[in-house]
């Protein structure tokens, strides 16, 4: 889980312990510390400035510290008390067009006037319009300090993202349509770089992973299912390829991949599963058939959540309950096993998607709240389509006959209620893939994270 840096800045000309009529120091010590240690409790690191700042000259010393910190990922301008606007606005112009965002904190209270000096602020930046946050309320309203660290965590997947690379071994699997990339758009939008391989490179790598190396995984998988595979060829071939795709992955720097899986790889040498599924245990961003946008939400999710994420097909949706049933083609992570059971392994079972075969994963994803969300594009540009959700198992006289409804009970499941309009969830949603994140904060920060990128976000 990630944890974001920001810079705080307190601002107010009436600083450096000047009193107001009635004696008192217009800027409250006491709530600057409170507020910085409820950002703080929350996993947020502190970079701070030394001064408030009022004057252009202190602004633009301040904001420049911040703005060549590769590791601020965003501000916080914390209103002291009231300012002058046009003291602080250049600066924070140039901040701002680093890419870094911008947010105004106004701790209420009538004592020291802080609310004036917040809202001259967030109106001068609206004026020019400079893109911010403006949050207003106390230190010990998690409400809204909420507010803040989900900005902060959004910025900081912003920051992450800059200058990295996701890649993709082979092509575009199953003629999907809705999850080609366009390397421009991607650069442009995210400033990442596209790298591609072809899927052939991991037969040899998987060929070439020395027995040692197989037999280190081995204690891993015991803990993970309880027990160990069948020894067999394809069993073997399945592990072979988890370590190939790792190694690949960390070899060639990518942040996230996809996988073309199927026509290929799963019918010249093994099915994919079990490796996506060792891939989001280890806390990759990933996705198959080469989804580029499935990849990108499933790194987001992963990011931003203590659990691993699971994505697979919206393989029945009843819009009279908002229950949804979640089947990936055998890839999970396996720590998501519920009490159900543990994870359990099964067969791809698939020949016209995978002749080679392959393990697969078998499980029940447990209790919990979290989200449902994936980024798309609709006639070329992106969005993303976010709901809350409710992660709960069926009644264990109910299960066999519930996994048995889509015709693959070996694959593994997840039973969702989403917290949404159906209608415009289905009319928004722009794939077959759901991706599952575990945590009810995810919702926000992935709001937020639209909102620093410029992508429409749909809460239907």
């Amino acid at each position: 889980m990630i944890q974001p840096t920001v810079g705080f800045i307190v601002y107010g000309v009436h600083k450096d312990g000047l009193e107001d009529p009635m004696g008192r120091p217009f800027i409250d010590d006491a709530i600057v510390a409170q507020s910085k240690k409820a950002l703080a409790d929350r996993g947020v690191t502190l970079v701070e400035n030394d001064i408030v700042v009022a004057s252009k000259e202190e602004t633009r010393a301040a904001l420049k510290k911040m703005k060549d910190d590769d590791n601020v990922d965003c501000i916080v301008l914390f209103s002291g008390t009231w300012v002058w606007a046009s003291h602080m606005i250049g600066a924070i112009r140039d901040f701002a067009m680093s890419g870094k965002p911008v947010l105004i904190w106004t701790h209420c209270g009538s004592q020291g006037w802080r609310p004036v000096g917040g809202l001259v602020l967030h109106g001068g930046l609206l004026e020019v319009g400079i893109d911010h946050k403006f949050v207003y309320g106390p230190a010990d309203d998690e409400k809204e300090v909420d507010r803040i660290v989900s900005y902060a965590q959004a910025a900081h997947l912003k920051n992450l993202l800059n200058m990295s690379t996701i890649g993709t071994f082979g092509g575009r699997g199953m003629g999907q349509t809705c999850g080609a990339a366009d390397p421009s758009q991607w650069m442009k939008t995210f400033g990442v770089d596209i790298d591609s391989r072809d899927a052939t490179e991991l037969i040899r790598a998987a060929g070439e992973i020395s027995p040692e190396e197989l037999g280190s995984l081995k204690p891993r998988i015991e803990k993970l299912f309880g027990g160990l595979p069948e020894e067999n060829l394809v069993n073997e071939r399945s592990m072979r390829l988890y370590l190939a795709i790792k190694k690949g992955v960390q070899r060639n720097g990518w942040g996230c991949y996809t996988i073309q899986s199927f026509p290929g790889l799963a019918d010249d040498y093994s099915a994919t599963c079990f490796a996506q599924s060792m891939m989001l245990e280890d806390g990759w961003g990933t996705s198959t058939l080469g989804d580029f946008n499935t990849a990108m939400s499933v790194w987001l999710l992963t990011k931003l959540s203590s659990e691993p994420v699971y994505y697979g097909d919206l393989q029945h949706i009843d819009k009279s309950s908002g229950e949804i049933k979640i089947i990936g083609d055998g890839a999970c992570p396996p720590s998501l096993a519920g009490k159900l059971g543990p994870a359990g392994f099964a067969e791809h079972g698939i020949p016209t998607e995978g002749e080679a075969g392959g393990l697969s994963i078998k499980l029940v994803c447990k209790v919990g709240e979290g989200v449902l969300a994936r980024l798309g594009r609709v006639d070329g540009r992106f969005k993303m389509v976010v709901t809350r959700c409710s992660i709960f198992e069926p009644p264990v006289d109910q299960l066999e006959a519930r996994q048995l409804e889509c015709g693959i009970p070996f694959w593994p499941h997840g039973f969702v209620t989403a917290h949404c309009d159906m209608d415009l969830l289905l009319e928004n949603w722009t794939n077959e893939y759901a991706c599952l994140g575990y945590g009810e904060h995810l919702a926000d920060a992935l709001v937020d994270f639209c909102r620093v990128t410029g992508i429409e976000v749909i809460l239907p």
